[in-house]
């Protein structure tokens, strides 16, 4: 099936498909049509950026006949509150044709209110975060024994955050008799273990192995000694507006988010999210992102595992990912639907370790770039380097103060705070970013797992 038209697909779908400008389907989604139609479980593993969200959702609307039932026969779930926006925002634009309802519900700054409403109104599918599904499943608003079908995207991501208790809790709503669709970017051992749990004779595709780096992405590394040295071999690069005109940089927790938009040179051009961020605050900037109204979007992985946006010309990654596979994930924001697309990786020497990881994991060496002679090499550390390497798991960083660096220029006066000033600034983070009373990293997941 190398065109859509040679699927079998209902003409409402096919003619919302010519809007949308698709004409040839990606790998995973050639491979996932038929066994998904067909009613198998399935898991398909491919890299991000590969239409994996089109790969499940054409043939489960291909399959979902018209009804006015109360309760939803298709339930998907997903890590992250943008992830779920997208997901509802690609059912609408494939349903213009179709009397399909659809609702996303995640927490955060939406009401839990406003969704128990929508959800009471009646909806075909429910698009959601584990947590907010969980708690509306137990408010008796959300009936989950009509379920048909099971989606949990982002599977990798969804264990890495701790979602596996929510998930049990989940599936014992759910009905025994139901059709389960895993799609995750990598196979890790907590995915093989849902596998074997919850899944009966799963059709497996794996597309491409997480580490194999896409072809049409070109990749760069500097060796960069610390923090306030990335940030001025990061102006020098932004100067150049037409090279870079939409550049995703990912940073390794919040604190690094807010001091490198702090302390860059293009303030205006500038959008921050991660997830301390409120809900509507990063609802906007990702849209200001994709219209280009801001040029530059400083991300976390956390948050970015939800970023679905063409176009990106450049992503960089300020921060070496603790994870190699957060790479990959990383530069697939770049290179979308066959263009070319670009990454750059700064390192420093305690990162150097987290580089060979990548390209051990790709097996392929990342072409090393010189620092350019007008980029100056600063002395002054952030207090983490001070003390200890960044841990990109812990958004939460307790002692995220903000310095300047020795070689930067004055480009305002908030960069240019007396030291007294700085003290202060570092209180007020400090409160907001306290310590969460639950973080399900990878890290903590493996000590559950060495205590059992």
């Amino acid at each position: 099936m190398n065109k859509f038209e040679d699927f079998k697909i209902k003409k409402q779908l096919k003619k919302a498909i010519a809007d949308l400008g698709f004409i040839a389907p990606t790998p995973i989604q050639q491979k996932s049509y038929s066994p998904i139609l067909g009613g198998a479980d399935f898991v398909g593993i491919a890299q991000t950026g590969t239409g994996k969200t089109i790969a499940y959702l054409l043939p489960i609307l291909q399959d979902l006949k018209f009804s006015d039932q109360p309760h939803p026969r298709v339930l998907i779930l997903a890590p992250t509150r943008e992830l779920v926006i997208q997901i509802v925002e690609q059912i609408e634009k494939l349903t213009p044709y179709m009397s399909i309802r659809v609702v996303g519900v995640y927490g955060g700054s939406n009401n839990i209110d406003r969704q128990k409403r929508a959800v009471a109104e009646g909806q075909d599918i429910v698009v959601g975060t584990p947590r907010r599904l969980y708690d509306l499943a137990l408010s008796n608003v959300l009936r989950l024994k009509s379920i048909k079908k099971l989606v949990i995207d982002e599977v990798d991501v969804m264990l890495d955050f701790g979602y596996k208790t929510q998930l049990k809790n989940i599936f014992g709503y759910l009905p025994e008799k139901r059709q389960n669709i895993l799609f995750s970017a990598t196979m890790t051992t907590y995915v093989d273990e849902l596998m074997t749990d919850f899944l009966v004779n799963p059709i497996r595709k794996t597309i491409a192995i997480s580490g194999t780096p896409l072809e049409n992405i070109s990749q760069e590394t500097y060796t960069v000694p610390n923090f306030y040295t990335k940030v001025n071999l990061l102006n020098h690069l932004l100067k150049d507006k037409e090279e870079y005109s939409k550049v995703l940089i990912f940073v390794a927790s919040k604190v690094n988010a807010d001091r490198l938009a702090e302390v860059l040179d293009f303030e205006s051009e500038i959008s921050v999210i991660h997830s301390s961020k409120e809900q509507n605050h990063r609802i906007k900037s990702i849209d200001k992102f994709e219209k280009g109204t801001s040029r530059i979007l400083i991300a976390t992985d956390v948050i970015a595992r939800g970023i679905d946006i063409e176009k990106i010309s450049t992503v960089i990654s300020f921060d070496t990912p603790f994870y190699p596979e957060n790479y990959i994930h990383r530069i697939g924001r770049t290179g979308r639907a066959g263009e070319q697309g670009r990454s750059i990786l700064f390192y420093n020497e305690k990162e150097e370790v987290l580089k060979d990881a990548i390209e051990s994991l790709m097996n392929y060496k990342i072409p090393f770039l010189e620092l350019p002679k007008e980029v100056e090499v600063s002395t002054e550390l952030t207090p983490e380097e001070e003390i200890k390497p960044i841990d990109p798991q812990d958004e939460t960083d307790t002692d995220p103060g903000i310095k300047r660096g020795a070689s930067f220029h004055a480009k305002s006066a908030k960069n240019s705070k007396e030291r007294a000033k700085e003290k202060s600034y570092e209180r007020k983070i400090k409160q907001k970013y306290k310590k969460p009373q639950k973080r399900g990293d990878k890290i903590q997941n493996k000590k559950r797992k060495n205590k059992r």
